[in-house]
């Protein structure tokens, strides 16, 4: 099997806090011992409620935040808090496309300008004449005018600004492209149109995405594999159709069961998980799914499940998997 381009071992982040209702030693457990491989050309799709840690991990990994443990590589060198030259080398090679457009870009900055500075920052063009054309180029490629150059960012759509976002991000000639959230803020039409145009982008430029959602279906359009996470761990990764066809983490099937269906017909199937997020400056001491969790029992409150490849490429972190409808039918 090939090497993975981009590699996670046990990545952990922590933040300090303290005062008020906090002691001075407590911490938020922001990220937990999180370990993937990213391959040359796929898409791994990220998935989680709010405060799972999706965005705190790609933050880490790229190096916007510091790291608390744990080592990252990429192209089997290890870029844990590297700084100096080989960081902005770095810079080119992973990109990444933010949440929200318009807060990702200076109001003040005409939009032409916000792309060719990086680029002019950084060398990758020689002349500013270069930094112009190839601006150009972008904007045609990601589905906007040239005409659009010479606009500011509040002159544009949602969609058009992340459309102007994605053309930046391109502007250093990425390896990989992480998407944070890139289509949530989008009308539902809008949302299909940025993610057919990731898809383009891809077979195009030969792209790797690490695409971070909360939305399954979304995240299952435009993943290879997908990995799971809640309260900033890893509960369940597998290829994307086996993640559907064989779902062993009731955290999952509890995502999954909340997909829209196009019927009028009441669902009956609906999970509906009850109780609140638990504090992650105090996480459970078993599994940190199991307040929430149908399926729990006394085990669970007390003894941390291991995530363990249960078949080949699928792995999860559940004592009791095999008692989920899909995982029974396993061998």
């Amino acid at each position: 099997m090939a090497e993975p381009v981009l590699k996670a071992e046990n990545v952990t982040k922590y933040f300090d806090i303290g005062g008020g209702l906090f002691k001075k030693a407590d911490k938020v457990h922001a990220v937990e011992n999180v370990s993937f491989s990213l391959y040359d050309g796929e898409t791994l799709g990220i998935v989680g409620e709010s405060g799972s840690g999706k965005s705190t991990l790609a933050r880490v990994i790229l190096g916007l935040v510091p790291i608390t443990s744990g080592k990252v590589f990429y192209n089997g060198n290890d870029i844990t808090g590297i700084k100096g030259p080989n960081a902005k080398y770095l810079r080119q090679e992973l990109q990444m496309v933010f949440q929200d457009p318009y807060a990702s870009l200076n109001p003040r900055l005409k939009i032409g300008n916000a792309i060719m500075e990086p680029m002019l920052v950084n060398k990758v063009v020689q002349t500013k004449e270069d930094a112009k054309k190839r601006t150009l180029e972008l904007l045609e490629l990601v589905g906007l005018h040239a005409q659009a150059a010479d606009r500011f960012p509040h002159e544009f759509s949602g969609g058009q600004r992340q459309r102007v976002g994605i053309a930046r991000a391109l502007a250093m000639n990425p390896k990989i492209l992480i998407c944070d959230e890139s289509v949530s803020a989008l009308d539902v039409s809008v949302q299909a149109q940025i993610l057919n145009l990731f898809n383009k982008l891809k077979k195009q430029l030969k792209l790797t995405y690490m695409f971070i959602g909360h939305d399954l279906s979304v995240v299952k359009y435009i993943s290879d594999r997908i990995l799971v996470m809640y309260l900033g761990e890893v509960i369940e990764m597998a290829e994307t159709e086996e993640l559907f066809s064989h779902t062993l983490h009731p955290y999952t099937k509890a995502l999954i069961s909340a997909i829209p269906l196009p019927t009028t017909e009441k669902q009956d199937d609906r999970i509906l998980l009850e109780g609140d997020i638990p504090s992650t400056v105090n996480p459970p001491s078993g599994c940190r799914f199991c307040m929430r969790c149908f399926m729990a029992k006394e085990k669970c409150r007390h003894e941390h499940p291991k995530l363990e490849e249960i078949r080949p490429g699928h792995f999860v972190s559940c004592h009791y998997w095999n008692e989920l409808e899909g995982g029974a039918e396993i061998d």
